[in-house]
């Protein structure tokens, strides 16, 4: 059973390979924000990574290890869909799990397949949306993406369910992404938006934030705007520990 309202749950993901991973997690935390408490169904769609066998069996087995109760299935595209009604399929889910990758080849398939209108229909109609890194991207304006080449570019083609942009691995360090995407804010490339630190998950209710989430002590989510002077201002989401 769907939820009683449009819910996103975009993720940051994955953490250091000396921390505990992420994703099934996060991905299992959109199982709570469905109205069913068991027996619930969760499409996995690994577009992005071009429907690879290698990531449906490692998600596969995720669920299987940790919620065993939930009806697990896989939306394959390539090299056609792999079930015979696409639309029903999705409407007939609980959560619709995005798999991260190319954000860029992900919309120009999903596309192809008209799958942009259906996903807007299970929103509308209670179906929790979730995706990890790409596939948090994808709810959204758009944001920093290595789709096209190793350097960040600006993605801004995402489905605007979400009117802002986001950053996903947006953590302190060596990591680039948390400077590319403030300068493309900041630049007006990219409008105001939400970024998360890989662990973190914005959850929307409607198109508002209603709450970030973390499975990493100490790691948030942040509000990034323009100053109006070429600059930019950010602010910190306190995540709750999940």
């Amino acid at each position: 059973m769907p939820s009683d309202c449009r819910q996103i749950f975009a993720f940051s993901g994955t953490l250091p390979a000396a921390e505990p991973g992420t994703n099934v997690d996060l991905g299992a935390h959109a199982l709570t924000l469905t109205a069913r408490g068991r027996g619930q169904r969760v499409c996995y769609l690994p577009t992005a990574v071009g429907d690879s066998a290698i990531a449906i069996e490692s998600k596969a087995a995720e669920f299987a290890d940790h919620r065993p109760d939930v009806e697990f299935s896989a939306l394959r595209l390539f090299t056609q869909p792999s079930v015979p009604d696409v639309r029903e399929h999705l409407l007939g889910q609980d959560v619709i799990l995005v798999g991260g990758g190319s954000v860029v080849n992900l919309m120009a398939v999903w596309r192809a397949h008209g799958l942009p209108d259906i996903l807007r229909e299970a929103w509308e109609l209670g179906v929790v949306l979730a995706g990890a890194s790409a596939s948090s991207l994808c709810w959204h304006v758009g944001g920093p993406t290595d789709s096209f080449g190793d350097s960040l570019a600006p993605f801004t083609d995402g489905l605007r369910f979400l009117p802002y942009s986001n950053g996903v691995h947006d953590d302190f360090g060596d990591q680039p992404r948390r400077r590319v995407y403030r300068s493309m804010v900041a630049g007006g490339t990219l409008p105001a938006g939400y970024a998360s630190e890989d662990g973190v998950g914005p959850h929307y209710v409607g198109t508002e934030l209603h709450e970030a989430v973390s499975v990493r002590a100490d790691a948030n989510a942040w509000w990034v705007e323009t100053d109006g002077h070429g600059g930019y201002r950010d602010q910190p989401i306190v995540a709750r520990s999940i």
